[in-house]
């Protein structure tokens, strides 16, 4: 059957989409650079980032699809090997895999008439499809970000970013500089304490450090039980009086204390890192003021002699193949309807162009199912007026709450999976009554040169 959408990437958010299109009726096609699907979450595939000690740092319960419960009998924080593994069980139950061209990495999204035009080049040479629709679900955590400007000063140990990580033997033996205060930062740290004769731990700025478990459970799914019913500012200071009293102060530790409010930023899950701190084998450090050949200046005065950075400095988002002019003044900035609908590109949309206080699994499935829904004809977007007030409207309140830390992208778990399941019924009572912007269907077709 000729396919109406193509979805970029087949990880957790093009796997979503391609199952709400299927349940929608709407045929399409997915590629994919890699040799299986599963994103980020496949351990040595093109752009994964997975290393071997990687687990989730959301509970299994919060991480789960709606549409495939994760098995019961999993620990609460699985590790990569299982996410893959269900993320290829979640595609082959519901019939996915004949949609997919793996081994394909997609080169041009133009449009093309009323739709558009995708190549993407394979095994066999390069193939084209037009189609009514594009969603680009490829994710933005494969192109490593570093600190720019540079540090002042010239570096002669040898530098690693966490993108490369795959093991403890890459940090054997070795007095390691970890550069980063994300989740990736503080495994790669503890796993260097493990292995490494001196473990250094650089954290410009503070975040919330927050143990797996609290009060017995996995500390997630507590916030998520005070979401249903409070306003994320109470949720807020429950958050943080519950921290002070099971973590206490991060300055005890060495680590400076968190410049915002719990859920103003992406907090850090760890249970091994303060461990590891206290017990003298990690050394945490403020932020670097230059480098000397091998050895770093940090800005308190102290130095030391390293054998390696790791750099754990974040991702820039890369989409090389869309054309530029769509995306405005960049990819973290695009006004999004529920951050899933571009406002000049009628039948473009994004699935997992966020960052969430929570797991993204859930999330990119609601997003699937608008995109899908409207694809399909059974959900009519708000007025084009509408769409940009709302944006306007959110945009103003992720300011506040986050600054101007990719406020574009940033969405409260609870809250947006709440206004998603709203959203949808909402643009299916539209579409009902004839309101709003319906889909119009055009021809696709695809060759193969």
């Amino acid at each position: 059957m000729t396919p109406r959408v193509a979805v970029i990437g087949a990880g957790p958010a093009g796997l979503a989409t391609l199952k709400a299109l299927a349940d929608r009726g709407v045929p399409a096609v997915a590629f994919d650079a890699a040799a299986q699907v599963g994103g980020l979450w496949v351990y040595g595939a093109p752009h994964s980032s997975a290393y071997r000690t990687l687990h989730l740092n959301t509970s299994r319960t919060r991480t789960e699809f709606a549409d495939l419960p994760m098995p019961a009998d999993w620990p609460d924080y699985p590790d990569h090997t299982r996410i893959a593994a269900y993320l290829l069980d979640y595609a082959q139950r519901f019939g996915l895999p004949a949609s997919v061209r793996l081994r394909h990495t997609v080169t041009g999204v133009v449009r093309d008439g009323d739709g558009w035009r995708v190549t993407a080049a394979g095994p066999d040479g390069v193939t084209t499809v037009h189609v009514e629709a594009v969603v680009i679900a490829n994710g933005h955590n494969s192109r490593p970000k570093l600190p720019s400007p540079a540090y002042p000063g010239e570096i002669t140990a040898e530098q690693l970013h966490s993108h490369d990580y795959r093991g403890p033997e890459q940090l054997a033996g070795r007095r390691v500089l970890v550069v980063g205060g994300g989740n990736s930062a503080m495994d790669i740290a503890v796993d260097a304490s493990h292995v490494a004769p001196r473990t250094l731990l650089s954290v410009r700025r503070g975040v919330w450090i927050v143990p797996k478990h609290l009060l017995g459970k996995p500390s997630d799914t507590l916030n998520g039980a005070l979401a249903k019913r409070l306003p994320w500012r109470v949720r807020q200071r429950i958050s943080q009086t519950m921290l002070r009293f099971t973590v206490g102060r991060l300055s005890a530790y060495g680590l400076p204390e968190p410049e915002h409010g719990f859920l103003q930023d992406h907090p850090t899950l760890s249970d091994a890192l303060l461990s590891r701190i206290s017990h003298g084998e990690i050394t945490v450090r403020p932020g670097i003021a230059r480098f000397d050949g091998d050895r770093v200046h940090f800005t308190d005065g102290t130095q030391e002699e390293i054998d390696l950075v790791v750099w754990c400095t974040g991702y820039d988002i890369d989409l090389p193949f869309l054309d530029q002019a769509l995306l405005g003044d960049g990819a973290d900035r695009l006004p999004l309807f529920r951050h899933v609908f571009h406002q000049q590109a009628p039948g473009l949309m994004f699935v997992g162009l966020m960052q969430s206080t929570g797991s993204g699994l859930p999330v990119v499935e609601a997003q699937a199912r608008l995109a899908a829904a409207h694809v399909s004809g059974q959900y009519a977007l708000p007025t084009a007026a509408a769409q940009a007030a709302d944006i306007a409207a959110e945009h103003r309140a992720a300011r506040e709450r986050w600054g101007e830390r990719r406020p574009a992208m940033r969405i409260d778990f609870d809250a947006y999976l709440a206004l998603a399941a709203k959203e949808l019924a909402a643009g299916a009572d539209r579409a009902r009554r004839g309101q709003g912007v319906a889909w119009t269907r055009t021809t696709a077709k695809e060759s193969t040169r």
